[in-house]
C-alpha cells in the first residue's frame, strides 16, 4: 500500500470517526431536549451495561464481516452460553463451592460453549462448504432451540450472590468490573485487528480470497480462528448478561445478532468485506444502545425497537453505497 493511499485511508477513517461522534452528540442532545433525565449518570451507567454484551458480540462480528463473512449465531450463542454457565454455577453453589471459584468456572464454561459454537460454524463453512449466512443461521436456530430444551423456557438462577454484586456494583457512578473487563477486551482486540498478522490476514481475505491464497494464507484455518473468536466473545457476553441479571435465560440473546450487525455497519464496515474499523464498531454499539434507551425514556413502545434498529441498518448501508464505501461482490 503506497503512502498516499495510507494517507487517504487515514483521512477517511478520521472523518468517519468524527462523523459518528457528531451523530452521537446530536442524538444525546435530541433525547435530552425531549427528556432531561436522559443526560444523567444513572442513564449512562445503564447504557454502558447494555453496551457491554452488544460490543462484545460486535467486536467478533467485526472480524467476521471484515473477512467477508457474516455470523447470525452470536445472539443464540449468547443465550446458550449463559444458560449452560448458569446451570454450572447453580450446581457449584448448591455443592458449597466458593463464590470466586464458581464465577471463574462459570466464565470458563460460557467462553468454552461460545468457542464450540464458533468452531462448529467454521466446520460448516470449511468442510460442508455452506455459505456463512446459511451456516450461522443454522447454528443460531440450533443454539436458541437447545437453550429452550435445556431450560424449558425458565430462567436459570441459584448462582452465587457475589456474582450479582460483582456485576452491579459501580465505580465513579458509571463503571462495573465487567464493563472494565469488556473495555480491556475491546482494546486488545483492536490491537490484534489493526496491528497484528491476524488482522492483516483478515483484511486480505475480505479483500480477495483468491489473492490471499496466492500469498500463502491458509484461508480455511483463518476462517476457523475468526469464527472461534466471534463465538468466544459471544459466550463471554452471555456471562456478562448473567452477572447483570443474576440468571441465565434462553431468550436473552434473541434478536441481539441484529444489534451486533447494526453496530458494525454503523461503524463503517463494508458487508462485502475488506473494510472496517473497531473504533467505528465501538461507537456504533454505543449509538445502538443509547438509541434504545432513549426511545424508552421518551416513551416509545418497546415493540418499535427492532423496527428502529432495522431502519438504522438500512440507512447505514445506503449511506455507504452513496458514499462509494461498498465494493462490488468478488
Amino acid at each position: 500500500m503506497s503512502p498516499s493511499t495510507r494517507t487517504r485511508l487515514g483521512a477517511l477513517v478520521s472523518r468517519q470517526t468524527l462523523l459518528l461522534v457528531a451523530v452521537y452528540a446530536a442524538m444525546v442532545g435530541v433525547f435530552t431536549a425531549i427528556n432531561p433525565t436522559f443526560f444523567s449518570s444513572a442513564v449512562f451507567a445503564n447504557i454502558l451495561q447494555d453496551w457491554g454484551p452488544i460490543v462484545l458480540m460486535a467486536v467478533g462480528q467485526t472480524f467476521v464481516i471484515v473477512s467477508g463473512g457474516i455470523d447470525l449465531s452470536v445472539g443464540g450463542t449468547l443465550g446458550i452460553s449463559g444458560v449452560v454457565s448458569a446451570l454450572a454455577m447453580q450446581r457449584l453453589t448448591e455443592s458449597g463451592q466458593a463464590s470466586t471459584i464458581t464465577i471463574i468456572v462459570g466464565t470458563l464454561v460460557a467462553g468454552g460453549v461460545g468457542l464450540a459454537v464458533g468452531l462448529l460454524n467454521g466446520v460448516l463453512i470449511n468442510r460442508l462448504r455452506l455459505v456463512p449466512f446459511i451456516a450461522t443461521l443454522a447454528t443460531m436456530g440450533g443454539a436458541e432451540g437447545l437453550s429452550l430444551v435445556i431450560t424449558g423456557g425458565t430462567p436459570v438462577a441459584g448462582g452465587p450472590l457475589a456474582g450479582i454484586r460483582f456485576g452491579s456494583t459501580t465505580y465513579l457512578g458509571l463503571f462495573t468490573v465487567p464493563i472494565i473487563v469488556v473495555i480491556a477486551i475491546v482494546v486488545v482486540a483492536g490491537l490484534y485487528l489493526h496491528k497484528a498478522r491476524l488482522g492483516r490476514w483478515t483484511y486480505a481475505i475480505g479483500s480477495s480470497v483468491f489473492a490471499s491464497r496466492g500469498a500463502g494464507i491458509d484461508v480455511e484455518r483463518h476462517v476457523y480462528k475468526i469464527y472461534a473468536l466471534a463465538g468466544l466473545l459471544s459466550g463471554l457476553a452471555g456471562m456478562f448478561v448473567y452477572l447483570r441479571l443474576g440468571s441465565g435465560s434462553a431468550s436473552s440473546g434473541v434478536g441481539q445478532e441484529l444489534q451486533a450487525i447494526a453496530a458494525v455497519v454503523i461503524g463503517g464496515a463494508s458487508l462485502y468485506g475488506g473494510m472496517g474499523r473497531l473504533s467505528g464498531t465501538v461507537i456504533g454499539a454505543l449509538i445502538i444502545t443509547s438509541v434504545l434507551s432513549g426511545l424508552i425514556i421518551v416513551g416509545v413502545q418497546a415493540n418499535w425497537q427492532q423496527v428502529v434498529i432495522a431502519a438504522i441498518i438500512v440507512v447505514a448501508v445506503a449511506s455507504q453505497g452513496l458514499g462509494g464505501l461498498q465494493r462490488k461482490p468478488r
